[in-house]
């Protein structure tokens, strides 16, 4: 199993940052009770622009929640 690097929320969506098996990238998990997404992320973004990628997640959730 993958360690967690970070878990955490925003808002309703519960968001786990794990290694890979590739040194530089970090899989992130998102669910929020009813979708769930998951991609991988290089350890440079999210050391740098981790509140871009919450800001991201949280469009990407409001965006599948109108449809």
């Amino acid at each position: 199993m993958s360690q967690i690097i970070e878990s955490y929320r925003i808002g309703k969506i519960q968001v786990r940052i794990t290694e890979t098996d590739t040194p530089d990238r970090l899989k992130v998990e998102c669910n929020d009770g009813t979708y769930r997404s998951e991609f991988t992320i290089s350890r440079y973004e999210y050391e740098h622009y981790r509140r871009h990628l919450n800001q991201k997640i949280t469009r990407a959730y409001r965006t599948e929640h109108e449809k």
